[in-house]
């Protein structure tokens, strides 16, 4: 070969050398090291349909990871184990609770409309609210604090047989002064909440307003903590007295066994029976027997 073939050949070697090793080693050339790093370690945003995030979102606090509490269908137990995110995120609530006792938070548990409530609670989404709310008690969470709700709704996240984080959290700021908690007491007491019942049954189906009774009774309860809840049964004047008595007893004590399901202590409820004694209305009308046939619930 030629010198001069030798020395084109050698001017290509080096043109293609060249262009490789700037393709290689200066394709960033011209850009910030921030842009080059961009381009370098680009993130990849994958879409992830198969969580619901655990939330807690208040007034100076805010926390959420994508982990969450996860319930089995039909069950109101927590699966364990819990998360590390999950217990870190109590924790710091705890520290914000501690520093702010007038935050209190509602925790609404949820519940399909097609599953089972074994449990003794009203529906399945308020005994998860409630398995929810003791497990932060557990973690050193003021139970005066934590109020729970239930709700069924037509559906909610679930992979296979397992509700994903059926559960959300409000914070409220309540104020603690006693003229307030006399004022609710006065409430409770100028319209006391009446249950009605259905002859010779003591059983009954709560509506909207009386739901919200219950509900200020439970807060006055757990604000107030040397009050207690009277219960008064009464019915109507048909057949023996001493039945009837004994029947409006039954009537407290099932009235009495509802609000311990929604927390009440129990050695903070009295009752007790007026049988026929304390008619409101006329018992020679089924209008008027059907009012007498009802349980009366005061704070006392």
């Amino acid at each position: 070969m030629s010198k001069k073939a030798l020395y084109i050949l050698g001017i290509a070697l080096t043109i293609i050398l060249g262009t490789f090793l700037y393709i290689k080693l200066c394709c960033n050339c011209g850009l910030t090291q921030t842009e080059a790093d961009s381009v370098k370690k680009k993130p990849v945003l994958v879409k992830n349909d198969n969580y619901v995030p655990f939330m807690l979102n208040g007034s100076g606090f805010k926390y959420q990871v994508n982990d969450n509490f996860k319930f089995l269908k039909n069950n109101s137990l927590l699966i364990q184990p819990i998360s590390d995110s999950i217990i870190i995120g109590i924790k710091k609530l705890k520290a914000f609770l501690v520093s702010n006792s007038s935050q209190k938070i509602t925790i609404t548990g949820y519940a399909t409309s097609d599953e089972t409530n074994t449990t003794k609670f009203e529906n399945l989404g308020l005994a998860r609210a409630d398995n929810v709310r003791n497990y932060f008690i557990s973690k050193g969470l003021a139970s005066s604090q934590l109020n729970t709700k239930g709700e069924i709704l037509n559906s909610w996240k679930t992979i296979a047989d397992t509700l994903i984080g059926p559960v959300e959290y409000k914070f409220e700021s309540v104020e603690t002064k006693s003229d307030n908690w006399t004022a609710l007491k006065e409430k409770i007491n100028a319209d006391p909440l009446i249950l009605y019942f259905n002859t010779n049954k003591s059983s009954f189906n709560l509506n909207n307003n009386e739901h919200q009774k219950v509900a200020d009774i439970i807060e006055y309860l757990k604000n107030v903590k040397d009050a207690s809840v009277v219960i008064v049964g009464h019915s109507d004047n048909v057949g023996n007295r001493d039945l009837n008595i004994a029947l409006a007893q039954k009537r407290a004590e099932f009235s009495k066994n509802y609000l311990i399901k929604n927390g009440i202590e129990a050695s903070r409820i009295a009752t007790e029976s007026q049988g026929p004694d304390e008619p409101v209305g006329d018992n020679s009308t089924v209008d008027g027997k059907a009012s007498n046939r009802r349980t009366v619930i005061t704070i006392k």
